[in-house]
């Protein structure tokens, strides 16, 4: 298993992580810093396994595609979510992050057939990338090993559609909506210059693929991975009437 400050491609707890466990005060107030949340990333009970998500990014996204078919297929693998509830106060290996939209009909770990602990997760209406979900996601890359990412919109989604009105009728929503609005409104120009007799699914698929494109530019954590090899970011849409998930 690797330190705070480097990510070892074995994962394997190493002298120097052993040596960084017990390290004085500079590795204290790091891990003050953090209040303990790094801790359990590290916290394998036995330090000559590699971490459960120690795959490829390739293998990553192959489980994600195989578990959203057994989901399709309505032929679940997990459907037992209390197994390994006690392990999981000690340690989190997952697998995928993703970054998906609030909406309450999507459902990332129904959706891919996976278990507690095997995704993490950034919502926010819309599936778009603020500093805040930027920095989770970095978290998750960098103290989890996590190997992919997905951006995952979903059909006929409402914060979309809110930025494809707010461009093409001018209208003013209330609150905070307009700064949440603002972070879709490129995919809802785009889809209104391409579709503007039908801009939804168009603005559904640009929204992802801006999203991603975004990721794959964040530095220093993100291009730095996906520089090693060590990180994959792709994006997929989420058909809410079958299920099915889009790679786009």
């Amino acid at each position: 298993m690797c330190d705070a400050n480097r990510l070892c491609d074995d994962h394997k707890l190493s002298p120097s992580r052993r040596g960084f466990l017990s390290a004085g005060a500079g590795a204290a107030a790091s891990m003050a810093f953090l209040g303990g949340f790094a801790l359990p990333a590290f916290a394998q009970t036995d330090s000559t396994m590699p971490a459960p998500n120690a795959i490829s990014p390739d293998e990553a996204l192959k489980r994600l595609v195989e578990g959203n078919a057994r989901y399709v297929a309505n032929a679940p693998r997990v459907q037992d979510f209390s197994a390994g509830r006690a392990a999981r106060t000690q340690a989190q290996y997952p697998f995928a992050g993703l970054v998906s939209c609030a909406d309450s009909r999507v459902a990332p770990e129904l959706a891919f057939d996976q278990g507690l602990g095997e995704l993490f997760v950034v919502r926010v209406a819309g599936n778009f990338v603020n500093q805040d979900g930027l920095a989770s996601l970095e978290y998750g890359v960098k103290f989890l090993g996590v190997p992919l990412i997905v951006v995952l919109g979903h059909s006929n989604c409402g914060a979309v559609d809110a930025a494809i009105k707010v461009v093409k009728d001018g209208i003013t929503l209330p609150g905070h909506l307009p700064e949440l609005i603002s972070n879709i409104k490129p995919a809802a120009e785009i889809a209104l210059k391409e579709k503007p007799d039908n801009p939804l699914p168009t603005a559904i698929t640009e929204n992802v693929r801006f999203n991603v494109d975004k990721l794959k530019k964040s530095t220093p954590i993100i291009t730095e991975f996906i520089a090693s090899g060590k990180l994959k970011v792709v994006g997929g849409v989420y058909d809410l009437a079958t299920g099915k998930v889009a790679l786009v």
